[in-house]
């Protein structure tokens, strides 16, 4: 098990199993096995079942004799599904395991980036509150997002986790999203009556760059624009345009290509952006969902019940 786990699955999988575990994100540097390197290691382990999260499993890994595989993601995008399936390994999932953290972590930007957290910190810890003679309460006043309307851009476990929150607090949710039935706005109308714009789309050849110069001028003045998704989803030189025009009034964002942003990117020196390195999911009971999640199916699949997260069901039938 190279996946972070904790909490009751996780004891669950020690019951379950006579566990090897070895989390690739504790390790300095940093260790992501390649199809061979994870091979070796789990034939080294003598191991029938690999739950990962960033190694890579392909090729030589199903040669193994293999009872699963899990991958502590929703969309297992590191498992070779096809070879899996030809090799008659079930790979099982763990959908909507983080929905909750970047939930809130979209949140958390959106209060940030509209009611000047980050500089009104600064200002106290330079010890500049009445920075050049002008009250805090002058310079920092904003809008609540109370009777503003939302736009999520897809509405997959992630943005249902958010629109409940949002409304909760006061906000008008809309949706776009051509493959859920309970999105109701085209992208046009949605961009049009939005004052915040928050993506939660996957990345697919249909979403890349789905925001524009184009679509951000379609915005309403002022909007705020998040993104906790990925950073491919939007132009990003088109969202500092709009930023330096004021189309865009805030922005947050919790992801860059790469996963590094330039120190002397524009968005850096922008006091009205709020900018976090990928850690939307990062809470531990992200990983103490995914090892219950992956606990639960490979119970399922042990005692020859059909687990409720596999991505090739296919074969469990043979």
């Amino acid at each position: 098990m190279t996946a972070p786990l904790r909490g009751p699955g996780f004891d669950k999988l020690r019951q379950l199993t006579d566990v090897v575990y070895d989390p690739w994100i504790d390790q300095h540097p940093l260790r992501i096995y390649s199809p061979e390197q994870l091979a070796e290691r789990a034939a080294a382990e003598r191991a029938d079942v690999l739950v990962v999260e960033s190694d890579s499993v392909a090729g030589p890994v199903f040669d193994l004799p293999l009872r699963a595989v899990a991958s502590t993601r929703g969309d297992p995008n590191n498992v070779e599904i096809a070879d899996a399936t030809a090799a008659g390994i079930p790979v099982l999932h763990t959908p909507g395991r983080n929905a909750d953290a970047v939930a809130e972590m979209t949140l958390a930007l959106l209060f940030a980036a509209t009611r000047h957290v980050l500089p009104a910190d600064a200002d106290v810890r330079a010890g500049q509150v009445f920075r050049d003679g002008r009250l805090p309460y002058q310079r920092f006043r904003a809008w609540e997002i109370a009777g503003r309307t939302a736009g999520l851009v897809g509405l997959g476990a992630v943005a249902r986790a958010l629109r409940w929150r949002l409304e909760g607090l006061g906000v008008r949710v809309i949706a776009y999203d051509p493959y859920h039935d309970e999105a109701h706005h085209s992208l046009e109308e949605l961009l049009a009556e939005a004052d915040i714009v928050s993506l939660h789309a996957p990345v697919t050849e249909e979403t890349v760059g789905l925001i524009g110069a184009e679509r951000f001028a379609a915005m309403r003045d002022g909007v705020v624009f998040l993104n906790t998704a990925r950073a491919q989803l939007h132009d990003t030189d088109a969202l500092v345009e709009a930023l330096r025009s004021g189309k865009v009034s805030a922005a947050g964002l919790d992801h860059f290509v790469g996963e590094v942003l330039p120190v002397d990117h524009p968005l850096v020196g922008m006091p009205n952006v709020v900018l976090t390195p990928h850690i939307g999911g990062a809470t531990w009971n992200t990983e103490a969902r995914q090892a219950q999640m992956v606990a639960d199916d490979l119970e399922a699949i042990l005692a020859g019940r059909p687990p409720a997260h596999v991505v090739n069901p296919e074969v469990l039938r043979r």
